[in-house]
């Protein structure tokens, strides 16, 4: 009779050790193929440079050195060819971006902007008509809402940016600036944010950073600049000189500030660019799918 016990015993825990070892093992299995669904492989996505280049034709606001560039080095040496230069430059000036420091006593310096708030999903306003017929326009909270009423909600932390088709006009700077005199700020003409709509947008969407592919995240006429003071008080970052913006779809991609880590530095240079998925996946305890036909990796459970 002890014997017979002795047996079911062990057979039972055989049975759940091996019961123990396949969930186990399915359990693994299923964690690993979310993730493959989850990784965003090379190939499923597109890169759009977001970014002028610096050169002597960067745009500065006025009063500010412009862009140096040396050569140190550029030759055949003994074996090999070898090339090394010098590099100097003001921070706001291209494609940049404003740290919360710029306008504001405490606010982060660049060199302390977390790394998460320098990127998001990409929101892009298209103001393009209301600018061409009004250069001193800015971004109103109706037309974020009506971007909304086509797109959906803003989703939180993320990059909103002004396209209103200024990007095409740089780097002719009496163009950009709006202006035959571009070294007097008072002539200036441009377009970007209401400081009310950021007030709106960082109230009620929570926003990472806010764009324009204007000079300046405040209109050419401004002599306050409302909107870097308020961007900076609650150390939201700026973009200014933002290219390519109608290489982005409206919704649907994201963007990365990619700024100098300069210490305590108020902005500087950065390469912005944004990433547009090209295949949608689909993930379900079964398995991924991309579009609705392809299996990317199933998940077997013996």
């Amino acid at each position: 009779m002890c014997e017979e016990v002795a047996e079911d015993v062990v057979l039972s825990m055989m049975d759940k050790r091996s019961l123990y070892q396949r969930l186990t093992t399915s359990i693994f299995a299923l964690v690993i193929s979310l993730l493959l669904c989850c990784v965003t492989d090379v190939r499923t996505f597109k890169v759009v440079d977001l970014t002028h280049e610096l050169s002597d034709t960067t745009i500065y606001w006025p009063g500010n050195p412009q862009y140096n560039f040396s050569i140190l080095a550029r030759g055949q040496g003994s074996s090999f060819w070898y090339e090394s230069n010098y590099v100097a430059q003001a921070e706001h000036g291209g494609t940049h971006v404003d740290a919360p420091a710029h306008f504001y006593e405490g606010a982060w310096r660049t060199h302390q902007i977390p790394m998460e708030r320098l990127t998001g999903p990409a929101v892009i306003i298209d103001v393009k008509e209301k600018a061409r017929s009004n250069p001193d326009y800015r971004v109103q909270v109706s037309d974020v809402e009506d971007w909304e009423s086509v797109n959906g909600r803003i989703p939180d932390n993320a990059v909103v940016v002004m396209n209103s088709g200024w990007g095409y006009k740089y780097p002719n700077k009496t163009a950009v600036f709006g202006t035959s005199t571009p070294e007097v700020p008072s002539t200036f003409h441009f377009p970007a944010w209401h400081h009310d709509t950021v007030m709106w947008l960082i109230n009620k969407r929570f926003v990472y950073m806010i764009g324009v592919d204007t000079p300046s995240t405040d209109y050419g006429q401004s002599t306050e600049f409302p909107t870097h003071v308020v961007l900076a008080k609650y150390n939201v970052i700026g973009l200014e000189n933002v290219a390519n913006l109608d290489r982005l779809p409206v919704s649907g991609s994201r963007l990365f500030a990619a700024v100098i880590k300069t210490k305590d530095g108020s902005g500087g240079p950065a390469r912005l660019f944004a990433t547009i998925s090209t295949e949608e996946r689909e993930c379900t305890a079964t398995g991924c799918r991309q579009g609705s036909n392809l299996s990317v990796l199933t998940l077997v459970i013996d």
